[in-house]
């Protein structure tokens, strides 16, 4: 088994950056992730969480040892469960691999939460990869590195593509302000 922890500070309020969660994909940093269906969304009436569950769509290339040894294609799933809490300030949001997961699972948990200091906003993720080969223990080991190696590299893909989208929704709330005022 795999862990993969990270956190971040944006320099952008919870609010501006929950919007943002909204428009990251899709994104020329993250060629990557090719669709996103939402299949459901709702409102719970007493508390105010909003829950989202989507499906990404994902390409990437696997080595050929695993194609060879797993049979799979460059055609990725995954389903993400998102909880946005306005009043509390906390977003959460929980991803599987639909593909494959029957010889592994990488579970993502995410959480954008308001920082100590007004107007930034906490970023924290962590990803337990686990391969469920127990009879083949060294193709398991390669195949849960690998699955690390490459969630690291989309993680930080992905950190660089959410930054720009924050700057640009930024940007683009400055100039309406400017033409209002």
């Amino acid at each position: 088994m795999h862990f993969v922890n990270q956190s971040h500070n944006y320099d952008h309020p919870w609010s501006h950056v929950v919007i943002g969660m909204w428009h990251k994909y899709p994104n020329p940093k993250c060629t990557h992730v090719v669709s996103i269906d939402v299949l459901d969304r709702s409102v719970d009436p007493k508390t105010g969480i909003i829950r989202t569950e989507r499906v990404l769509g994902c390409k990437q290339k696997a080595p050929k040892w695993i194609v060879k040894l797993f049979g799979s294609s460059e055609d990725a799933y995954v389903r993400e469960i998102s909880f946005i809490d306005p009043r509390t300030q906390n977003a959460t949001i929980t991803s599987e691999n639909l593909s494959l997961s029957q010889f592994a699972t990488c579970l993502e948990q995410i959480r954008y939460s308001p920082s100590s200091t007004p107007g930034r906003t906490i970023f924290s993720q962590t990803a337990e990869i686990q391969a469920r080969m127990a009879l083949w223990r060294s193709a398991a080991d390669g195949l849960e590195k690998w699955m690390a190696q490459r969630f690291e590299q989309n993680a930080q893909l992905g950190k660089m593509a959410f930054t720009d989208v924050l700057r640009r929704l930024w940007e683009e709330r400055e100039r309406v302000q400017a033409v209002v005022a």
